[in-house]
């Protein structure tokens, strides 16, 4: 005789079956120093490491790594400098990198003379600070200070990745506006746009003649009224930096 349930599904409880509880992936070579395993990173590399890609590749707590990172960078720098090694661990464009110290330019000048041959002319290094200082600037802007059409030098400089389109203008036209890269900060060894050498506030303007040639008894007496504006530095060029080349 079947109960009247026989009809009606039964329930079953499912039960999980007991394993053991996943535990977080240790991050390779933890039994590593820090300050050793950044190091180890940041001689693979020739290109800035930023603290947060570091902190990532590590495996470090988010709340303690910028703290973390900087301490056993400057563990290292001073380790560097006890023992008399030829670099140290520079911040340079938001990031960190091995860099050799200024008095071994000499030797990195030698060692890099193709890249020297490669150089960046005068004019492109007049184009690329007016860009430095002034960004975002136009393109007619540039010619304005320059003097000359700069189309040529833009896109040499927009090949080398030292400069970008950084937006458009909101004239007529929608013309283009042009500021510096992190490849710029790198190449000439700065940490952000803020370690530009500073410049007068006045722009560069060309000095004026004065009206007469010969200058008569009262202008030679006299002194200037006018006193020509402090050109605008160019940055310093890679060869400057010489012994700033990564490890």
């Amino acid at each position: 005789m079947s109960s009247q349930n026989d009809d009606q599904p039964t329930s079953s409880v499912h039960v999980e079956p007991k394993g053991e509880v996943e535990r977080p992936v240790e991050p390779p070579c933890a039994d590593e120093p820090l300050a050793a395993r950044i190091e180890a990173l940041l001689l693979s590399t020739d290109r800035p490491l930023a603290e947060a890609r570091l902190a990532d590749v590590l495996g470090l707590d988010e709340k303690t790594a910028t703290q973390a990172v900087r301490a056993a960078i400057d563990e290292l720098n001073a380790h560097y400098e006890q023992t008399g090694r030829s670099f140290r661990a520079e911040r340079l464009a938001g990031g960190w990198q091995l860099l050799t110290l200024p008095e071994f330019g000499p030797l990195m000048t030698r060692l890099h003379r193709e890249r020297q041959q490669s150089r960046l002319s005068p004019a492109a290094v007049e184009t690329l600070a007016i860009i430095a200082y002034r960004q975002p600037v136009l393109r007619a802007e540039i010619e304005a200070v320059r003097g000359v059409a700069c189309g040529d030098i833009l896109r040499g400089l927009l090949e080398r990745r030292l400069i970008k389109i950084a937006g458009r203008a909101p004239d007529l036209g929608r013309p283009m506006l042009y500021g510096t890269t992190k490849e710029f900060l790198r190449v000439f060894g700065l940490s952000g746009t803020d370690d530009l050498p500073p410049v007068g506030d006045e722009p560069r303007q060309p000095q004026a003649e004065p009206a007469d040639s010969s200058p008569g008894p009262a202008a030679s007496e006299a002194p200037s009224a006018e006193t020509p504006a402090p050109e605008e530095p160019a940055p310093t060029t890679p060869e400057s930096r010489a012994g700033s080349v990564g490890v």
